[in-house]
């Protein structure tokens, strides 16, 4: 019957067929016309250095040393900043995709491609940003029926670009592969429990072969083999050296491993084998002092920098626990913190702070002294 009705009036469909095409048309490139004006006053509004406010100016130091601000990123788009004509025009008729932005970022780390790896708690997963091959990947566990990953604490990475992520409500730590693809869960025990109390700060020795995580309600270090087997602990709770008072945070470099001592308001630092060797820090408010210490991480000069999520600010010490300088105070403009939480420096000195209250990752390149001397004429 169609068959039929379709061979005898068939110029009336082939006129109908056309007259639908013309108003389609009419209405696509209506919406072009509209959306032109709107991309030519957002264009209009970006800076060419891509920067949306000025930048704080650079931090010059003894030695020709100097600290400067790059940049600073919290969204999935900013990954791919130039789109295409006809991308933003579909954007317009059909509206803009869902872009991942960071909620409540806490940690960070960088692995040996350069992709920025951000915990996030109010997310509950880990972003992915790799701005170099502009691609962007958002790993989450919180739908699974199976070890869910729901309150994702820090980051690391071993030397294969594995990633190791905490995860402080379930106890357990989740491990994913370079491209993302969930591999296991170490410390998941029958019935679902987490082996780890509150498991918060993570280290890889990849050399070695051991995980380093601080349990931070137990007040100790645990050192792991990579297939999650305890070897020995580390510390346990008190005011001496070596003992600790809420453990978070820790960082691995060369020889020595870091951990802050949250509640005794110091930085102590150990051999691999877990032997004290110096404590940085002491509490109050003042230059030097530390109140609510956070992230950690070392310069190619041994410098130890350490994030005080209180006063909003990162302060950097010799290995005497000598104060050498420091940047940021509170505020939300470029160079300015709100509650700072986790830090990175990766080989080439930048360093990557989380600036978690303003829900951004705040990048900086600090440039030593010998950086200096190749710099000069």
């Amino acid at each position: 019957m169609v068959r039929y009705l379709l061979a005898a009036k068939p110029r009336r469909w082939l006129k109908a067929a056309r007259e639908l095409r013309v108003i389609g048309l009419s209405l696509f490139f209506g919406a072009v016309c509209l959306a032109l004006p709107a991309f030519s006053a957002d264009h209009s509004k970006t800076p060419k250095n891509g920067l949306r406010e000025p930048a704080p100016p650079d931090l010059l130091m003894d030695g020709g040393r100097r600290l400067s601000f790059e940049r600073s990123f919290s969204l999935e788009r900013e990954v791919k900043p130039k789109r295409s004509f006809w991308t933003k025009v579909v954007d317009v008729v059909a509206g803009e995709p869902d872009f991942h932005y960071l909620v409540s970022p806490y940690s960070v780390v960088t692995d040996s491609h350069g992709r920025i790896i951000v915990s996030d708690l109010g997310a509950q997963g880990v972003h992915i940003f790799d701005f170099a091959q502009q691609k962007y990947k958002f790993l989450s566990r919180r739908d699974t029926d199976k070890d869910p990953m729901v309150s994702p604490q820090c980051v690391a990475v071993d030397s294969q670009d594995n990633i190791y992520v905490t995860d402080s409500q379930s106890g357990k730590i989740f491990v994913f592969d370079p491209a993302g693809k969930y591999r296991r869960a170490i410390g998941s025990l029958k019935g679902g429990e987490g082996y780890f109390k509150r498991p918060t700060g993570i280290a890889i020795d990849s050399e070695a072969q051991h995980i380093y995580v601080t349990d931070t309600l137990r007040n100790k270090i645990f050192m792991m083999d990579m297939q999650g087997s305890v070897l020995k602990t580390i510390g346990k709770p008190g005011t001496e050296d070596g003992q600790f008072n809420y453990p978070t945070e820790l960082r691995l470099k060369g020889s020595v491993l870091a951990v802050v001592d949250a509640m005794n308001f110091r930085v102590q630092v150990f051999d691999l084998d877990g032997t004290f060797k110096y404590a940085i820090g002491k509490v109050g408010d003042g230059a030097g002092w530390i109140f609510r210490p956070k992230g950690i991480g070392f310069d190619s000069e041994d410098h130890l920098y350490i994030v005080d999520g209180l006063w909003g600010m990162v302060q950097v010490f010799d290995q005497e626990g000598r104060l050498l300088y420091y940047f940021g105070q509170k505020g939300t403009a470029n160079g300015e913190f709100q509650l700072p939480a986790g830090l990175q420096i990766d080989k080439q000195d930048r360093i990557y702070v989380v600036d978690s209250f303003n829900r951004r990752v705040q990048i900086f390149h600090y440039y030593g002294i010998a950086q200096a001397r190749e710099a000069k004429p």
